[in-house]
């Protein structure tokens, strides 16, 4: 099982700069963003170092054009990201997502890696791939950037794969943020399944309640998953088994995509979660399983000492090649109260599940 490899050096030159204080900016010391290269940078890595690297087949990116962009996002914002890029920078849209010099061709460059992986895919060059990309994209609404997010990744990479033939995709999205952008892309569009796995209310606030289904065509297409915080293996696992399963499995997809944030992680500075290393490496094998090839595209995950370890599982388990890498953390993490399924994750599920209709995203005959 052969397993692509996406990563390149500029993804690492994105500059997010300082994290925003807003009014406090006055009163405290500056702070790196929470996106800063370095932590997967680090996981990069790790890749290297345990001998992984070596394994996997060595995929080179190239920038999405201006038209591959167009296919998701309004001019009006292609031409706004492309021109504070050259003028020095800006922010993607909401405040919060600040980017330097150059960041336009690097965020092309990211949607153009996850296009990449689905070429090799599709060619039989590999089985599956992950792309480790950034700027990440599951938040990039078609007009506006947001959450660290310039342009929609997986988003620009389906409608590539659709160009190319691709009938049915589905997105499992495991960030631990809800992945709207990716939502507001495709709600009316029932070629697409969009599933989402996240902690309930985290971000965007108020986004991301079983209640969203889809809209129009697409109604019964989109699948949001909110988990309360706290949750863990338990959790995921049971909302794999009682929703994601069953809805990617009725759909019935060509080509699978993952937005593979690790931000649900014990460790993460944004997020209030609890999964280990172990947790990536069980939700990989149940994606595939499902029975379509797999991309994986790089999304958050902010803590630099354990993304590397939660990203090598996932990479471990895409290729069928364990390294002697041991985490470190993982046997106290597996002790931690909260990795069972608790009763109130459980009627969390329960809803999850009662909001699908399986029958609805069947292909027709």
């Amino acid at each position: 099982m052969a397993t692509g490899w996406v990563c390149h050096e500029r993804y690492f030159w994105h500059d997010t700069g300082t994290a925003p204080l807003g009014a406090s900016a006055d009163h405290l010391e500056p702070l790196r963003h929470p996106d800063h290269p370095g932590t997967k940078r680090r996981f990069r890595n790790l890749v290297e170092v345990s001998g992984l690297l070596d394994a996997l087949v060595p995929l080179k990116p190239r920038p999405a054009t201006e038209d591959e962009l167009l296919r998701v996002h309004t001019e009006a914002h292609v031409t706004r990201m492309r021109e504070l890029s050259e003028s020095g920078g800006g922010d993607a849209g909401d405040g919060g997502s600040p980017f330097g010099r150059g960041s336009y061709e690097i965020a092309a460059l990211a949607a153009g890696g996850v296009i990449t992986a689905v070429d090799a895919v599709l060619s039989g060059t590999v089985s599956n791939a992950y792309a480790l990309v950034r700027p990440p994209g599951h938040h990039a609404l078609p007009d506006r950037g947001m959450g660290f997010c310039m342009f929609g990744n997986i988003a620009v990479a389906a409608e590539h794969a659709r160009s190319r033939g691709v009938g049915r995709i589905a997105v499992v999205d495991w960030d631990v943020h809800h992945g709207n952008g990716t939502q507001a892309i495709f709600e009316a569009d029932p070629g697409v399944l969009a599933v989402s796995l996240h902690q309930d209310g985290l971000f965007p606030e108020a986004a991301g309640a079983v209640t969203e289904r889809g809209i129009g065509a697409g109604e019964g297409f989109t699948v949001n998953v909110p988990l309360p915080a706290g949750s863990g293996s338990g959790a995921y696992l049971d909302a794999f088994d009682r929703v994601v399963e069953p809805a990617v499995r009725a759909f019935r997809p060509d080509l699978v995509f993952v937005a593979s944030g690790f931000d649900a992680s014990a460790f993460d500075p944004l997020a209030r979660m609890s999964l280990h290393s172990d947790a990536y490496r069980w939700l990989t094998s149940r994606v595939l399983s499902l029975g379509a090839p797999v991309v994986v595209a790089h999304e958050g995950g902010y803590s630099p000492e354990y993304v590397p370890f939660c990203g090598l599982a996932v990479v471990e388990t895409l290729s069928g090649v364990r390294t002697p890498v041991t985490d470190p953390f993982l046997g106290s993490l597996l002790t931690v109260p909260g990795q069972d399924l608790a009763a109130h994750q459980r009627e969390a599920v329960d809803r999850a599940a009662a909001a699908l209709d399986p029958e609805a995203v069947r292909p027709r005959p």
